[in-house]
């Protein structure tokens, strides 16, 4: 990808997050943490109403972490990878990737989390160590979930004896064991394997997911193992394996998974470029139909709101449970009503975010 494409698209993008971020009613999701936790989550949503009393506000914080996730994509994407036109396309590919796109414009951990997860690869590739501990510190205390990433980097660590960095990665590990923190395991074998490929197919678009299990494996058989591919791995490993048993939160995943697009940039490029030109029209072929599926992707995001309200499809729309309570509560002021007693338990915070309260206190 050239460079100026790259940073016409860039602008659009930004443009694009700020409005969906500024128009979007608040979700299920961000009701109930701004509501019932004291977690970071909801502590920098309530900052940001501080600064911004509106929907933007809310997302104010979760949005730079979105940017700064993109300005730490490109910076690895460049050691990562050789050529400039390559970074371009991975940081491309990373933006418009589903899960980025809503997770900068809507208020969740796993945005949090990234740019702290893509900071520490950085710094470890610089040689700058002094700073891992305390990312790894950030890390223990945002996020429930970052055991995955403390036993990707310790495999890692072990394997290519960096005693440094086994140590500090056993030590949180070992805290984690020790404060009983982390993913709940437990249940029985049920259907929630083949659920999570769906969950993944959404969060990465399905081209995009199924390149990205493919370059794993593939760099799992005969690849060079950097940390990058160990800490997306392990993520996608553990999931996998306890989708066996229990239905997982795909936040808690996510982060450590979205970080290895430079890898299957790495494995597509090697791939085409070792044959010659008349052999490479299939995989550039190929490579169009994922980007223009991720674009298409992206424009279904980005216009959502028209197609919920215009397309006569409503209950059947994705964003119903976004819209539906902030039309009725809209409805309802516009009648007089004081309070409203929702037919959902999930819509409660939302009609309490807007300052509809329920008639049955109980």
């Amino acid at each position: 990808m050239k460079k100026h494409y790259f940073w016409a698209i860039a602008f659009f993008y930004a443009v694009a997050v700020f409005y969906l971020a500024a128009t979007t009613p608040i979700s299920p999701h961000e009701a109930k943490s701004l509501f019932t936790n004291d977690s970071v989550v909801a502590l920098l949503m309530k900052a940001g109403q501080g600064i911004c009393d509106s929907f933007l506000g809310l997302r104010l914080f979760f949005i730079f972490a979105g940017f700064l996730s993109i300005v730490l994509f490109y910076q690895l994407s460049k050691k990562a990878l050789t050529r400039p036109e390559d970074t371009y396309l991975a940081t491309f590919v990373f933006m418009l990737l589903p899960g980025i796109l809503t997770g900068t414009m809507l208020a969740n951990i796993a945005i949090i989390v990234l740019p702290v997860v893509l900071l520490f690869v950085l710094m470890y590739e610089k040689g700058y160590f002094w700073i891992l501990p305390l990312l790894m510190l950030i890390l223990f205390f945002i996020h429930e979930a970052s055991i995955i990433f403390f036993m990707a980097v310790l495999l890692y660590a072990v394997v290519h004896k960096d005693k440094r960095l086994a140590i500090v990665s056993s030590a949180f590990l070992l805290a984690f064991i020790y404060l009983a923190k982390g993913i709940g395991i437990g249940g029985r074998p049920s259907g929630h394997f083949v659920e999570i490929f769906g969950l993944y197919a959404t969060l990465f678009s399905p081209f995009v997911f199924l390149y990205f299990f493919y370059a794993l494996y593939r760099i799992l058989l005969r690849g060079k193992k950097t940390l990058l591919w160990y800490i997306s791995f392990t993520a996608l490993a553990f999931s996998l394996l306890l989708s066996i048993r229990q239905k997982i939160n795909i936040t808690d995943f996510a982060p450590y998974m979205m970080i290895a697009v430079p890898l299957m940039v790495s494995v597509f490029t090697h791939s085409m470029r070792v044959r010659l030109p008349q052999f490479q029209k299939p995989y550039k072929t190929g490579a169009y139909f994922v980007i223009f599926t991720l674009i298409l992707n992206a424009l279904v995001i980005i216009t959502h709101k028209i197609s919920y309200y215009q397309t006569g499809m409503s209950d059947n729309h994705f964003a119903k449970r976004i819209y539906a309570p902030y039309d009725k509560v809209q409805e309802l002021k516009a009648k007089g009503v004081t309070c409203y007693d929702p037919p959902r338990r999930s819509e409660l915070y939302q009609f309490q975010y807007y300052n509809m309260p329920l008639c049955n206190k109980k």
